[in-house]
Formats: structure tokens, sequence, C-alpha cells
């Protein structure tokens, strides 16, 4: 589950989202064009750490799926992936990444994908409770396998409006541009939010 807390975030999501976009040719945003989040969902990261989340932007007609990690320390070697550094009210000091890159979404997407699971549920936190939230999107696998060999490293590549996720356990396509374009065969994410027809946002192949 994934647990939101009330919480001043320096600068906001969007913010960080679309200073970031203008550096990723596949979005063809420019810096002051219009963006909205149509819908969001989350990932549960099995040890706990990692926050993982999916956000999907409308902008110029078009809908960007923009991942995102969010981590209480540097990610190595992930530097040119960094989208900001995060002020969080709660939780203090955050690093945040396009998720492409992060071994922790992999592994949750390729889980989520491969055993036919969903979007994290939501709980609000409240003067030290925890309250059921509100969701903004959802997510699921089209796979059925019974459990997912864990994503420890990945090799990752963009050509054109996808984002190339290598594993040792198969390799993840990533789709950047909702409904852009043709995805590969294989085991799918499909999302679904706001009053948007269902899309398929990711695909696992074999390697």
């Amino acid at each position: 589950m994934a647990v939101i807390h009330n919480a001043q975030l320096s600068p906001s999501k969007l913010d960080a989202i679309t200073g970031w976009l203008p550096s990723q040719p596949w979005s063809e945003y420019a810096p002051g064009d219009e963006a909205v989040v149509a819908g969001r969902f989350r990932f549960d990261d099995p040890a706990g750490e990692v926050g993982v989340e999916t956000i999907l932007v409308r902008t110029g007609g078009r809908v960007l799926h923009v991942p995102l990690t969010y981590r209480g320390a540097p990610l190595a070697g992930a530097g040119e992936h960094l989208l900001t550094e995060m002020d969080h009210s709660v939780l203090g000091r955050r690093w945040v990444y396009d998720a492409t890159a992060d071994p922790v979404y992999a592994d949750t997407l390729r889980r989520t994908i491969a055993t036919g699971g969903t979007e994290a549920d939501v709980l609000n936190a409240v003067d030290g409770r925890l309250e059921p939230g509100t969701k903004e999107g959802a997510a699921s696998g089209s796979g059925r396998d019974a459990d997912s060999p864990r994503v420890t490293d990945v090799t990752v590549s963009t050509g054109g409006a996808v984002t190339t996720i290598r594993t040792g356990h198969g390799t993840l396509h990533v789709l950047r541009v909702v409904g852009a374009g043709a995805a590969p065969a294989g085991q799918t994410l499909t999302g679904r939010w706001a009053d948007d027809e269902p899309a398929v946002l990711a695909v696992l192949t074999a390697p």
C-alpha cells in the first residue's frame, strides 16, 4: 500500500516534470506549454524504501507517461536521470528520478505485469492514523505467473517514444506517449484514468 502524507513539496511534482520534459525529445513539450495531471497511480516497493509513482500528464492534446521514483538518498550511477531534488515537509529531502533508470521501478513494473497485479492501495496519513485515500488512476498486468524474479540491475535506452529497460529477466518497453505507435507483442500493463479509454503503458518481452 502507498501511504500519502499531507505535505508541502518544493518544487511540486508537476513543476519538476515540466522542468524536465523539454530535455526529452519524445515529449514535444516546450517551456510554458500548458500541462495538467490527467491521472496517477503507485506501485509498492517490497522493501518500503522507495516511492514509485506513475503520473500521466496531459499537454497539447497528448498524454505523456511519466513514471517517477522518490528516494531518501541519491541513486548511484543515475545522475543523468535525476529530475530534481525535492523538499518534502514530512519526509525531508527527496531525490526524484525518471523511474525507468531505477531497478526498484523495473522490479515492481515487471512483477505487476507478469503476475497480473494492480496498482497499490492508497492510504492517507492523517493525525497519526491511516485513512483510505482516493485513487486517481489504476493499472493492471496481463500475465498470470505465480511470482516474478527480482530485478536488481537495468540498462536503459530510449528510441523515439519508447524507453527500453533491459533486465536479467526480460525487457520492459515503457511507452512514453499514450496511444502513439504500435506496442511490441508481449505481456502488458494497461492503465486507466479519468475519462480516457484504457491504454497500454508498458510491455514485457523475452530478453
